[in-house]
């Protein structure tokens, strides 16, 4: 009995095991399953991975920077000829501008070749035209250039500043005053005076005439004529002989006061005529040229300047004819850029021009090149180097600081 019952508890148990166990057998299989089928998924993604990859080697590597372009070798470098940033001594270039770029492109590393133009004009029409890459000389940097070109960083800070002659008073004195004697301020003070003259002459002799000890005889000449003497002796307070009579003395008191001012009116205006002469001749600022003939280089910001303040211009091609047209008196005054007036004044003019006044309107040079020029950059950076190293001081101090004597 109590066998039969321990084989009947086993049967029941068995049964209770047999579908746990199956259960059991049967998630271990379907786990198995779908991990194969994931690590299936995953196998197959990466295949296709690794050939999107080997067909686009660029998508597996890492973004490199920038480089900066090739250079074009060699650089053809526009320029103009404009003391002290660019001279030009039988063919061969130098200045300050032509020292700077030969810093500057040893600091890039590229050759260059020279290429001289006449004006600012053609300087940039052949950048535009791309006959050159860059230019460098005295460009002023405007917003009107930087529409159509790109510049470098400002490789130099100027301005436009007023040349005149030298006024020499030994050669001007007398030249002045012919001028004061034919003038018609001084014309009209003469006619005042004979008019004068006459009238006082003509009361004096009709009072002198009948006296006795008179000084004036009673004839009508040469009677008037000695009358005339006398009231012009008298109007420049030379007077040497007084009437004799009464009215005749009277008058002549009148007269001498009448003397004394037309003596201080005669000085005043005489004075006024030469100091307005020689203020004419002196130009000292912006405000003196109006009325004036400006030389200065056609195509220049100058020549811009002196367009919008409506001052007459005489434009030349290059600005050493601005300079003759100065000495030679064809115009009064020459605006252009200070650093190259100052330049001139101090070697070829020296002691025959002048500069005056201040800075009419501050401006920066800067290196010009075509827009989006791939050398803007590597010239930029190399510029910023030689600012960097005193390298550029040294070339700023060699053609602007003043020479010892």
């Amino acid at each position: 009995m109590i066998n039969a019952i321990a084989t009947r508890f086993r049967q029941l148990m068995a049964r209770r095991k047999n579908p746990i166990g199956y259960f059991y057998r049967q998630d271990c299989k379907n786990k198995t399953r779908r991990s194969f089928a994931l690590y299936t998924s995953i196998g197959l993604i990466g295949g296709i991975l690794a050939l999107l990859l080997i067909a686009s080697p660029g998508l597996s590597q890492k973004p490199e920077p920038q480089q900066s372009p090739k250079l074009q070798q060699p650089l053809l470098v526009g320029t103009r000829v404009i003391p002290p940033f660019v001279l030009s001594n039988k063919g061969e270039l130098s200045g300050f501008s032509i020292d700077l770029w030969r810093s500057i492109a040893n600091q890039i590393g590229v050759e260059s070749k020279f290429i001289e133009y006449s004006s600012v004009p053609e300087l940039l029409s052949a950048i535009k035209d791309s006959k050159v890459n860059l230019g460098i000389a005295a460009i002023s940097i405007t917003s009107e250039r930087e529409q159509n070109f790109d510049f470098s960083l400002p490789i130099f800070a100027g301005g436009l500043q007023i040349m005149v002659r030298n006024v020499d008073s030994k050669n001007s004195a007398f030249p002045n005053i012919l001028q004061l004697f034919f003038s018609t301020g001084l014309l009209q003070v003469i006619g005042i005076a004979l008019v004068l003259i006459v009238l006082a002459a003509h009361i004096i002799w009709l009072s002198e005439r009948n006296h006795k000890e008179g000084m004036i005889s009673q004839s009508y000449f040469p009677g008037i004529f000695k009358a005339c003497w006398w009231a012009a002796a008298t109007l420049a307070t030379q007077a040497d002989e007084m009437p004799k009579g009464v009215l005749g003395r009277l008058i002549a008191v009148v007269w001498m006061f009448i003397g004394v001012l037309f003596v201080a009116y005669f000085t005043a205006s005489a004075t006024t005529s030469l100091t307005v002469q020689q203020l004419q001749s002196d130009i000292r600022s912006i405000n003196d040229l109006p009325g004036k003939v400006v030389a200065t280089s056609a195509g220049s910001t100058a020549a811009t300047y002196l367009q919008e303040h409506h001052i007459s211009i005489l434009e030349v091609p290059k600005i050493e004819e601005a300079y003759n047209a100065l000495q030679t008196k064809k115009a009064d005054a020459v605006v252009f850029d200070a650093p190259v007036l100052l330049f001139y004044a101090a070697n070829e003019g020296k002691g025959k021009v002048q500069i005056v006044g201040s800075i009419l309107r501050e401006e920066s040079y800067g290196i010009i090149m075509p827009n989006n020029s791939p050398y803007r950059k590597p010239i930029n950076q190399a510029l910023l180097n030689l600012k960097e190293n005193d390298t550029y001081q040294s070339l700023y101090d060699k053609w602007f600081s003043p020479k010892e004597s």
